[in-house]
């Protein structure tokens, strides 16, 4: 009981750490943009502020819930996020931005369910492996049930479009078909049965296909397409060892776009070095290392699901965010978690700690 304690106590303290560098870097690579353009320097840094309290109060209150009670909401919660995903497509309820609809606007501010999709998918997928462990070997009554949801949700998110958390929601969800104890053959069918449908979905879509086009050679367009992973590499370059200093950085100067969210790590290796960069991805380990802790001391099989679920998806976010700006893969707009500026992404970040906490404590 008190080694578990001790875990979740790490586990705040490494949170706390990554939310306020969080909040520092947000701010150094934000001000010059907001000062440029809405004549207000800290105005990124409120807003993130504002979310991380809303992020705070959530979690705050999901810590004082049973993990049978958060249980009991995985189909509720599902139908709930698929209601809203096809609200979306509602004329005047959606707020579009660069073609697509994926937010609705709430007064100042803005709401994504696909991040609440996200969500209740790792909890309906860890509830149904823990309700049906005596089937999962049997393809139509142990997976395909589960496939059909994962589908349902996805295919509404592609509409979007936004084929980056379709491809986050698949990857979790098929960690958890292994570790639940979904069979092995049908795993890899279903993933080879993907792999032409994920083709048309990118070579077919001009975007998209110039997004892998300038992966593989960004210098082949670098006023266009390659423009912005450039720009990532040079700040990352340009920070050497030790980095040129907090806020001395000078991508962030309306060179690199999207250099407070997607990109906010270029910003760390450019301003704090290799040496930040990677102190910021040791911190991000050993966060990961301790909700891995927790996750294997569950009390039941949900709660260990549930843990790995949500451990997996801001591992993922990570490591793919940080493979983007690095160019070791495509450009993708995940946000690093509790680092990049964020509204709903960060509220269920601090969701996510909230329920591993929860699932830590002492009985």
């Amino acid at each position: 009981m008190m080694d578990l304690r001790n875990t979740r106590i790490k586990l705040m303290v490494l949170t706390l750490i990554l939310i306020s560098v969080g909040i520092v870097m947000i701010y150094s690579a934000s001000a010059i943009y907001a000062f440029e353009n809405l004549r207000d320097s800290a105005y990124y840094l409120k807003r993130h502020l504002f979310y991380l309290m809303i992020g705070v109060l959530c979690a705050a209150w999901i810590m004082t819930l049973e993990i049978d009670q958060v249980r009991k909401t995985a189909k509720p919660l599902l139908l709930f996020s698929i209601f809203l995903l096809v609200l979306l497509f509602m004329p005047g309820l959606a707020r579009e931005i660069g073609g697509a609809q994926r937010w609705f606007r709430l007064g100042p501010l803005s709401f994504q369910p696909s991040e609440l999709a996200k969500f209740a998918m790792i909890v309906y997928t860890a509830d149904f492996l823990s309700r049906k462990k005596a089937v999962l070997a049997n393809f139509f009554h142990g997976f395909f049930p589960i496939l059909l949801a994962m589908g349902v949700v996805c295919g509404l998110i592609l509409i979007q479009p936004d084929l980056g958390t379709v491809l986050a929601i698949v990857m979790i969800c098929f960690i958890l078909f292994f570790v639940g104890g979904v069979k092995v053959t049908h795993i890899i069918s279903q993933i080879l049965i993907s792999l032409p449908l994920l083709y048309v979905l990118i070579f077919s879509v001009p975007y998209r296909r110039n997004r892998i086009l300038a992966f593989l050679d960004p210098w082949k367009d670098p006023k266009g397409v390659g423009f912005q992973i450039i720009q990532s590499l040079v700040a990352l370059g340009s920070g050497g060892l030790s980095g040129l200093g907090l806020g001395a950085g000078k991508q962030k100067l309306l060179y690199l776009p999207a250099a407070y969210t997607d990109f906010i790590f270029s910003i760390i290796g450019e301003e704090l070095g290799f040496i930040g960069a990677a102190a910021l991805t040791i911190v991000f380990g050993l966060f990961l290392f301790q909700a891995m802790q927790i996750c294997l001391k569950a009390k039941d099989s949900f709660a260990r699901f549930l843990a790995f679920g949500l451990l997996s998806c801001l591992a993922i976010e990570a490591i793919v965010n940080m493979g983007v700006v690095t160019s070791l893969l495509p450009t993708k707009g995940l946000p690093f978690p509790f680092i990049s500026y964020g509204g709903t992404s960060l509220v269920f970040n601090m969701v996510y700690v909230g329920l591993i906490l929860n699932i830590g404590r002492d009985k």
